[in-house]
Protein backbone atom coordinates (compact mmCIF):
# COMPACT_ATOMS: atom_id res chain seq x y z
CA UNK A 1 0.00 0.00 0.00
CA UNK A 2 2.71 2.47 1.02
CA UNK A 3 6.35 2.40 -0.06
CA UNK A 4 8.98 4.74 1.35
CA UNK A 5 12.21 4.53 -0.62
CA UNK A 6 15.49 6.05 0.56
CA UNK A 7 13.96 9.05 2.34
CA UNK A 8 16.44 11.59 3.74
CA UNK A 9 15.66 14.84 5.53
CA UNK A 10 17.97 17.47 7.00
CA UNK A 11 17.23 20.50 9.15
CA UNK A 12 20.27 22.73 8.74
CA UNK A 13 23.26 20.65 9.78
CA UNK A 14 21.14 17.96 11.48
CA UNK A 15 20.32 14.77 9.56
CA UNK A 16 16.86 13.82 10.88
CA UNK A 17 16.43 10.92 8.42
CA UNK A 18 19.05 9.13 6.34
CA UNK A 19 18.02 6.78 3.51
CA UNK A 20 14.99 5.38 5.34
CA UNK A 21 13.01 2.73 3.50
CA UNK A 22 9.76 1.22 4.79
CA UNK A 23 7.02 -0.85 3.17
CA UNK A 24 3.48 -0.98 4.55
CA UNK A 25 1.26 -3.83 3.39
CA UNK A 26 -2.50 -3.49 2.96
CA UNK A 27 -4.38 -4.43 6.14
CA UNK A 28 -1.26 -4.19 8.29
CA UNK A 29 -0.70 -2.41 11.58
CA UNK A 30 2.84 -1.07 11.35
CA UNK A 31 4.47 0.69 14.31
CA UNK A 32 7.44 3.05 14.21
CA UNK A 33 9.42 3.21 17.44
CA UNK A 34 12.78 4.48 18.61
CA UNK A 35 14.47 6.49 21.39
CA UNK A 36 13.93 10.23 21.69
CA UNK A 37 15.47 12.03 18.71
CA UNK A 38 15.42 8.90 16.54
CA UNK A 39 13.50 10.61 13.71
CA UNK A 40 10.07 9.06 14.30
CA UNK A 41 8.12 12.31 14.14
CA UNK A 42 10.04 13.51 11.10
CA UNK A 43 9.26 10.28 9.26
CA UNK A 44 5.60 10.48 10.29
CA UNK A 45 5.32 14.10 9.15
CA UNK A 46 7.02 13.24 5.87
CA UNK A 47 4.44 10.53 5.22
CA UNK A 48 1.68 13.00 6.12
CA UNK A 49 3.08 15.64 3.76
CA UNK A 50 4.07 18.20 6.39
CA UNK A 51 7.75 17.79 5.49
CA UNK A 52 9.13 17.40 1.99
CA UNK A 53 12.07 14.99 1.87
CA UNK A 54 15.44 16.11 0.53
CA UNK A 55 15.87 12.77 -1.22
CA UNK A 56 13.86 9.61 -1.85
CA UNK A 57 10.27 8.99 -2.87
CA UNK A 58 6.94 7.91 -1.39
CA UNK A 59 4.42 5.81 -3.29
CA UNK A 60 0.83 5.22 -2.13
CA UNK A 61 -1.47 2.75 -3.87
CA UNK A 62 0.84 2.66 -6.85
CA UNK A 63 1.11 6.44 -7.34
CA UNK A 64 3.94 8.69 -6.24
CA UNK A 65 2.87 11.25 -3.64
CA UNK A 66 6.28 12.67 -2.62
CA UNK A 67 5.42 16.24 -3.63
CA UNK A 68 1.71 16.26 -2.75
CA UNK A 69 0.29 18.58 -0.10
CA UNK A 70 -1.40 17.09 3.02
CA UNK A 71 -4.92 17.84 1.70
CA UNK A 72 -4.08 16.09 -1.57
CA UNK A 73 -2.94 13.02 0.36
CA UNK A 74 -6.20 13.13 2.32
CA UNK A 75 -8.12 13.12 -0.96
CA UNK A 76 -6.22 10.00 -1.98
CA UNK A 77 -7.03 8.13 1.24
CA UNK A 78 -4.49 9.07 3.93
CA UNK A 79 -5.89 10.35 7.23
CA UNK A 80 -4.08 11.60 10.34
CA UNK A 81 -4.97 11.70 14.03
CA UNK A 82 -2.41 13.96 15.69
CA UNK A 83 -1.05 13.64 19.23
CA UNK A 84 -2.43 17.11 20.00
CA UNK A 85 -6.00 16.37 19.05
CA UNK A 86 -6.68 19.72 17.29
CA UNK A 87 -10.44 19.71 17.86
CA UNK A 88 -12.57 22.82 17.45
CA UNK A 89 -13.27 23.39 21.16
CA UNK A 90 -16.58 25.30 20.93
CA UNK A 91 -18.10 23.00 18.33
CA UNK A 92 -19.98 19.88 19.39
CA UNK A 93 -18.44 16.44 19.20
CA UNK A 94 -20.66 15.60 16.22
CA UNK A 95 -19.75 18.84 14.41
CA UNK A 96 -16.06 18.09 14.83
CA UNK A 97 -16.51 14.71 13.18
CA UNK A 98 -18.65 16.26 10.42
CA UNK A 99 -15.62 18.40 9.48
CA UNK A 100 -13.85 15.19 8.49
CA UNK A 101 -16.57 14.36 5.97
CA UNK A 102 -15.48 17.21 3.68
CA UNK A 103 -13.66 14.88 1.28
CA UNK A 104 -16.92 13.15 0.31
CA UNK A 105 -19.06 16.29 -0.04
CA UNK A 106 -20.38 17.35 -3.45
CA UNK A 107 -22.38 20.52 -2.86
CA UNK A 108 -20.87 23.77 -4.07
CA UNK A 109 -20.55 27.29 -2.71
CA UNK A 110 -23.96 28.47 -3.95
CA UNK A 111 -25.66 25.32 -2.64
CA UNK A 112 -24.42 26.21 0.83
CA UNK A 113 -24.83 30.00 0.56
CA UNK A 114 -28.43 29.75 -0.65
CA UNK A 115 -29.27 26.67 1.42
CA UNK A 116 -30.44 24.77 -1.65
CA UNK A 117 -31.98 21.27 -1.31
CA UNK A 118 -28.73 19.58 -2.27
CA UNK A 119 -27.00 21.25 0.67
CA UNK A 120 -29.64 20.08 3.16
CA UNK A 121 -29.58 16.51 1.82
CA UNK A 122 -25.82 16.31 2.26
CA UNK A 123 -26.05 17.97 5.68
CA UNK A 124 -28.47 15.29 6.89
CA UNK A 125 -26.32 12.50 5.46
CA UNK A 126 -23.20 13.96 7.05
CA UNK A 127 -24.84 14.26 10.48
CA UNK A 128 -25.91 10.63 10.34
CA UNK A 129 -22.47 9.52 9.18
CA UNK A 130 -20.84 11.43 12.06
CA UNK A 131 -23.13 9.74 14.57
CA UNK A 132 -22.27 6.31 13.18
CA UNK A 133 -18.55 7.03 13.51
CA UNK A 134 -19.01 8.26 17.06
CA UNK A 135 -20.85 5.04 17.87
CA UNK A 136 -17.92 3.13 16.41
CA UNK A 137 -15.50 4.79 18.86
CA UNK A 138 -17.92 4.65 21.80
CA UNK A 139 -18.80 8.36 21.87
CA UNK A 140 -22.30 8.52 20.35
CA UNK A 141 -23.95 9.42 23.67
CA UNK A 142 -21.83 12.60 23.79
CA UNK A 143 -22.47 13.67 20.20
CA UNK A 144 -24.04 17.02 21.12
CA UNK A 145 -21.62 17.97 23.90
CA UNK A 146 -19.03 20.72 23.32
CA UNK A 147 -15.66 19.16 22.52
CA UNK A 148 -13.84 21.37 25.03
CA UNK A 149 -15.83 19.83 27.91
CA UNK A 150 -14.44 16.33 27.32
CA UNK A 151 -11.45 14.82 29.16
CA UNK A 152 -8.38 14.22 27.00
CA UNK A 153 -8.95 10.50 26.49
CA UNK A 154 -12.39 11.11 25.03
CA UNK A 155 -11.10 13.96 22.87
CA UNK A 156 -8.59 11.49 21.42
CA UNK A 157 -11.45 9.20 20.42
CA UNK A 158 -13.26 12.09 18.72
CA UNK A 159 -10.09 12.94 16.79
CA UNK A 160 -9.84 9.35 15.57
CA UNK A 161 -13.51 9.39 14.54
CA UNK A 162 -12.91 12.62 12.60
CA UNK A 163 -9.96 11.01 10.79
CA UNK A 164 -12.10 7.98 9.94
CA UNK A 165 -14.75 10.32 8.52
CA UNK A 166 -12.51 10.88 5.51
CA UNK A 167 -12.95 7.16 4.70
CA UNK A 168 -9.20 6.52 4.61
CA UNK A 169 -7.38 3.50 3.27
CA UNK A 170 -4.43 4.42 5.52
CA UNK A 171 -4.72 5.93 9.02
CA UNK A 172 -1.70 7.58 10.64
CA UNK A 173 -1.79 7.69 14.45
CA UNK A 174 0.64 10.02 16.20
CA UNK A 175 1.36 8.67 19.72
CA UNK A 176 -2.30 7.80 20.39
CA UNK A 177 -1.62 6.50 23.93
CA UNK A 178 0.16 9.66 25.12
CA UNK A 179 -1.52 11.14 28.19
CA UNK A 180 -4.01 8.29 28.63
CA UNK A 181 -4.72 6.33 31.79
CA UNK A 182 -4.17 2.57 31.99
CA UNK A 183 -7.88 1.89 31.40
CA UNK A 184 -7.98 4.33 28.50
CA UNK A 185 -5.00 2.60 26.92
CA UNK A 186 -6.83 -0.70 27.06
CA UNK A 187 -9.86 0.88 25.37
CA UNK A 188 -7.57 2.44 22.77
CA UNK A 189 -5.96 -0.92 21.98
CA UNK A 190 -9.36 -2.48 21.37
CA UNK A 191 -10.40 0.45 19.18
CA UNK A 192 -7.25 0.24 17.03
CA UNK A 193 -7.71 -3.51 16.59
CA UNK A 194 -11.28 -2.91 15.47
CA UNK A 195 -10.17 -0.26 12.98
CA UNK A 196 -7.64 -2.64 11.42
CA UNK A 197 -10.23 -5.45 11.38
CA UNK A 198 -12.56 -3.14 9.42
CA UNK A 199 -10.01 -3.00 6.59
CA UNK A 200 -8.13 0.23 7.36
CA UNK A 201 -4.35 -0.02 7.30
CA UNK A 202 -2.71 1.71 10.30
CA UNK A 203 0.73 3.24 10.83
CA UNK A 204 1.41 4.47 14.33
CA UNK A 205 4.21 6.16 16.24
CA UNK A 206 4.16 5.28 19.90
CA UNK A 207 6.43 5.56 22.95
CA UNK A 208 4.56 2.83 24.82
CA UNK A 209 6.67 -0.10 23.63
CA UNK A 210 4.60 -2.71 25.47
CA UNK A 211 1.46 -1.49 23.66
CA UNK A 212 3.29 -1.59 20.33
CA UNK A 213 4.52 -5.13 20.87
CA UNK A 214 1.01 -6.28 21.74
CA UNK A 215 -0.70 -4.53 18.80
CA UNK A 216 1.62 -4.33 15.80
CA UNK A 217 2.00 -6.82 12.96
CA UNK A 218 5.30 -5.23 11.98
CA UNK A 219 7.67 -2.91 13.85
CA UNK A 220 10.24 -0.49 12.40
CA UNK A 221 12.89 0.80 14.80
CA UNK A 222 14.74 4.07 14.15
CA UNK A 223 17.89 5.38 15.80
CA UNK A 224 19.61 8.62 14.79
CA UNK A 225 17.46 8.80 11.66
CA UNK A 226 18.27 5.34 10.36
CA UNK A 227 16.35 2.04 10.38
CA UNK A 228 18.18 -0.34 12.74
CA UNK A 229 15.57 -3.12 12.79
CA UNK A 230 12.39 -4.11 10.99
CA UNK A 231 10.18 -7.14 11.42
CA UNK A 232 7.53 -8.87 13.54
CA UNK A 233 7.44 -7.80 17.21
CA UNK A 234 8.77 -11.15 18.45
CA UNK A 235 11.86 -10.74 16.29
CA UNK A 236 12.42 -7.02 16.87
CA UNK A 237 12.26 -7.24 20.67
CA UNK A 238 15.18 -9.70 20.64
CA UNK A 239 17.36 -7.77 18.18
CA UNK A 240 20.65 -6.82 19.89
CA UNK A 241 20.67 -3.39 18.19
CA UNK A 242 17.20 -2.64 19.54
CA UNK A 243 18.11 -3.77 23.04
CA UNK A 244 21.19 -1.56 22.95
CA UNK A 245 19.17 1.44 21.69
CA UNK A 246 16.67 0.97 24.50
CA UNK A 247 19.10 0.48 27.38
CA UNK A 248 17.18 1.46 30.48
CA UNK A 249 13.82 0.95 28.76
CA UNK A 250 11.59 -2.10 28.59
CA UNK A 251 11.32 -3.70 25.16
CA UNK A 252 10.11 -7.21 26.07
Amino acid sequence: MLTIEGISKRFGGVAALTEVSVTVERGQLLAIIGPNGAGKSTLFQTIAGQHRPDAGRITFLGREITDLQPYQRAQRGIAIAFQDVRLFPEMTVRENVMVGCHTSGHHGFWDAALRLPRYWREEATTRERAWELLARVGMADLADVAAESLPFGQQRRVAIARALATEPALLLLDEPAAGLTTNERGDLSRLIRAIVASGVTVVLIEHDVSLVMALADHVVVLEFGRVIASGPPAVVRRDPKVIEAYIGAEVA
